[in-house]
């Protein structure tokens, strides 16, 4: 159990360490290709929407042909493509290389939590989610100190090369601890079919929220929502589907995964506006803005195993939505902030969203992951991860929507920052509202339930009282 909670754990490392540390170099990145701050959003949407369309295909592929296998392959692919995004000549060429290092995250996000719940006994497997989920909030704890004050001193391009050595380590320790194999779907055939209309169905929709409010991107969510539909029809016929959608009868899995996309949605894009806010409005360089955003991911590092302990006993019901009544808190503070804010209340606005998320997501991925059978640990691993990058994908196309209103499609000056003080205001309120919401969703998920599928794929889902 040890050594493949040792190396997810390793793995959970690059990408949130990646994304936070990206975030605060973004001015840098701006600076030296001369791009907007509409260019700039797509370097870290470009990973999310990559991720979003290949977790739940390459969960069921790992489902059927083994989660090692597909864990190493993304580890792999992470490490190439950091290379070339630290070479990268242009904005549009870094964006291409993030859509390679997403399909690589999404590969490494459905493997490695999968890995952990297949090794440890339901008894054991909150305080195993902690520890991994904690090491995420470890990596964004070190990213915004460590990418500031590498973009400061060596320039952004020495985060994308700092990843090599370090995925070159983790498949070095992998192949050597690593033992097994993990595919408890094997000989089901792959749904190829599903996986073409799930991706283009995904892309279809976030492509057209990015646009808005622009008459093509209303045209592409409708055009999206069609494909939707046609998608679940065509799933709920699919002998080997690529996702199982009678797992959504479950109540704890459906309203788990529900409460996951709102926390997401109305939390992922503070990292992007405060990396703008302090160092556009209050003037501070990468290193100091990185030392403000540190506050929220530490919080999150210390008290999201003692989350995952209790997760073992207390039912999710409770823990994940007062995780979420925590997250509107500082939302709601942020709302507030000016140029002339303190960055005292900025701070403590970052101690309660660190400790929403820590309250929140252990407990909230636990009651997921054992909702379902052994066999649907990959597709349900990888609701977990579309789940959470839908909802940063959502997070910043409202940031994207925002400043195409109000900035518009320019450079960010010192005549800009009043608009873009009013942008940050108006994304903050609308996050809290939609954090206030998912509360009521968090609760109404109900007591947790167990999953058991008795005629296949395919059969009924009967529902039965959890732990």
């Amino acid at each position: 159990r040890a050594p493949a909670l040792i190396v997810a754990t390793l793995a959970n490392f690059l990408t949130p360490f990646m994304g936070s540390s990206v975030n605060i170099a973004l001015p840098a990145i701006g600076a030296e290709f001369g791009t907007d701050a509409i260019v700039l959003s797509w370097i870290p949407t470009a990973f999310l929407l990559a991720a979003a369309m290949v977790a739940v295909p390459f969960g069921r592929i790992a489902d059927l042909h083994g989660m090692k296998r597909v864990f190493l392959s993304g580890v792999s692919l992470f490490t190439v493509s950091s290379l070339l995004s630290a070479l990268a000549p242009s904005a549009s060429w870094l964006i291409a290389f993030r859509v390679l290092q997403g399909i690589a995250g999404g590969m490494i996000f459905v493997t490695g939590l999968a890995i952990i719940t297949s090794v440890f006994p339901p008894h054991e497997r909150g305080r195993a989610i902690g520890i991994n989920i904690g090491t995420v909030y470890v990596a964004l704890s070190l990213g915004p100190v460590l990418g500031g004050t590498m973009t400061h001193c060596l320039g952004w391009r020495s985060l994308f090369f700092a990843m090599v050595p370090l995925g070159v380590a983790i498949l070095a320790v992998a192949g050597w601890r690593l033992k097994g194999e993990w595919a408890a779907s094997r000989g089901e055939a792959f749904d190829w079919r599903g996986s073409l209309i799930y991706s283009a169905v995904l892309l279809t929709l976030m492509s057209g929220f990015s646009r808005l409010p622009g008459p093509g991107g209303i045209a592409l969510i409708l055009l999206g929502l069609a494909g939707f539909a046609g998608f679940v029809r065509f799933e709920l016929r699919a002998e080997s589907p690529l996702l199982n959608l009678r797992l959504f009868r479950n109540r704890t899995f459906a309203f788990s995964n529900l409460a996951a996309l709102i926390n997401y949605s109305a939390n992922f894009a503070v990292g992007f506006l405060l990396s703008m806010y302090l160092q556009y409005i209050k003037g501070f360089d990468a290193q100091s803005a990185g030392l403000v955003m540190v506050v929220q991911p530490v919080v999150q590092a210390f008290f999201a195993p003692v989350a995952g302990r209790l997760s073992d006993r207390i039912q999710a019901q409770r823990l994940s939505s007062f995780g979420m009544a925590l997250c509107t808190a500082g939302l709601f503070i942020l709302t507030f902030v000016t140029a002339q804010t303190g960055i005292a209340v900025v701070g403590g606005a970052l101690v309660f969203l660190g400790l929403g998320f820590a309250f929140f997501s252990p407990p909230n991925t636990n009651a997921i992951m054992g909702s379902v059978e052994r066999r649907f640990y990959g597709v349900a691993s990888a609701m977990v991860s579309t789940m959470r990058l839908v909802g940063q994908m959502l997070s910043m196309g409202l940031a994207l929507v925002v400043f195409a209103l109000v900035i518009g499609n320019v450079r960010i000056t010192p005549e800009r920052y009043p608009a873009l003080l009013a942008s940050i205001h108006t994304i903050f309120l609308v996050c809290t509202s939609l954090c206030f919401f998912g509360i009521f969703i968090s609760l109404a998920r109900g007591k947790d339930q167990k999953t058991e599928i008795l005629k296949g794929s395919s059969g009924q889902i009967p529902l039965s009282p959890g732990r």
